[in-house]
């Protein structure tokens, strides 16, 4: 049994990982931080700590005194800052001997920044990039593009800062942050033909496993809604990026299909926020991540279940 920590353990993506470790049947003790004073995090961990906001002074100090207290095998990162934050600081933490599960320190940094992201692919011919621009004229994004046009936030995540263009009022409010902030990008695809795809990536141009959910959106961008799909076309084309870029361990890639072909959204290096609904379908990345970072075994495609999967609001009760 390993003392695994996880950090975000009140987000999505936190109590995800947690949850998707607590199936397995012999558990390993687990460790949750999290900045909240009263979450959920407890009702998954075997030990609940109160954690510093990411990054600030002294971050990396409790990091260590937290591995060391709790005799920590490895570290999970669950949102982003902590994941390019343990990135930045990844020798200093592997030097008390606990590993990690980070992606390549290449990929993470790309990542940060949707236009040298989009750079990378383009340079590389990737069939699967969605031309992208950094000009603030109107008049050739419209003769470019067409209408609808999205202005992307170069930073961040999910569809958080998205603005639709619908007329030339819409870009002119936004045209200062074009360039330095925003960057310009066509309409691909609709709503309802968006995907959501986890791979456990080899570090080598390929994957070890795969499972792809076709998803409906929340307000906040994260997946409402998912149904299980198995398509080749989807499969080639995280072959294709992988060949790239070489991501290692588990890693989200968003699709949207248009015209019949496959266009990729974003990557997120990392666990995605439906992976809990991943392993409910037979696709356990947490433990795969365990079993491949701390005990360097190779995971092989699990069986996957059909079906769809529901997000929800439930309560958490703590009697006094």
């Amino acid at each position: 049994m390993a003392n695994i920590w996880v950090t975000g353990a009140s987000s999505l993506i936190g109590y995800g990982i947690l949850k998707s470790i607590r199936s397995i049947k012999k558990p390993h003790k687990l460790i949750g931080t999290t900045i909240h004073k009263d979450s959920i995090a407890p009702a998954f961990t075997d030990i609940c700590i109160k954690a510093p906001f990411s990054g600030t002074d002294g971050y990396i100090d409790w990091i260590i005194s937290v591995i060391k207290d709790h005799n920590i095998d490895l570290v999970i990162p669950s949102f982003e800052e902590d994941v390019f934050f343990l990135t930045d600081h990844r020798e200093q933490i592997e030097s008390t001997g606990a590993k990690l599960v980070l992606n390549t320190y290449d990929l993470v940094c790309l990542c940060q920044d949707k236009w040298e992201f989009y750079q990378v692919l383009e340079n590389s011919a990737c069939p699967h990039v969605i031309p992208s621009s950094l000009s603030s004229e109107f008049s050739e994004l419209e003769s470019k593009y067409g209408l609808p046009l999205l202005l992307k936030p170069r930073r961040g995540n999910a569809s958080k800062g998205i603005v639709r263009v619908l007329k030339e009022e819409d870009f002119e409010l936004h045209k200062a942050e074009i360039g330095q902030n925003l960057m310009a990008q066509p309409l691909i695809g609709k709503d309802d033909e968006e995907f959501t795809t986890s791979a456990f990536c080899d570090g080598k141009g390929g994957y070890y496993a795969i499972i792809t959910l076709k998803r409906e959106l929340s307000q906040g961008g994260y997946t409402n809604l998912a149904e299980v799909i198995d398509n080749n076309q989807i499969k080639a084309a995280v072959r294709n990026i992988c060949k790239i870029l070489k991501p290692i361990g588990p890693t989200n890639f968003q699709f949207r299909i248009h015209n019949g072909a496959v266009y990729l959204l974003e990557i997120n290096p990392r666990f995605s926020s439906s992976t809990s609904m991943r392993y409910a379908f037979g696709y356990n990345d947490a433990l795969m991540s365990i079993k491949y970072f701390l005990d360097g075994k190779i995971p092989g495609q699990p069986k996957i279940r059909n079906g769809k999967a529901i997000r929800y609001i439930e309560d958490y009760i703590v009697y006094s």
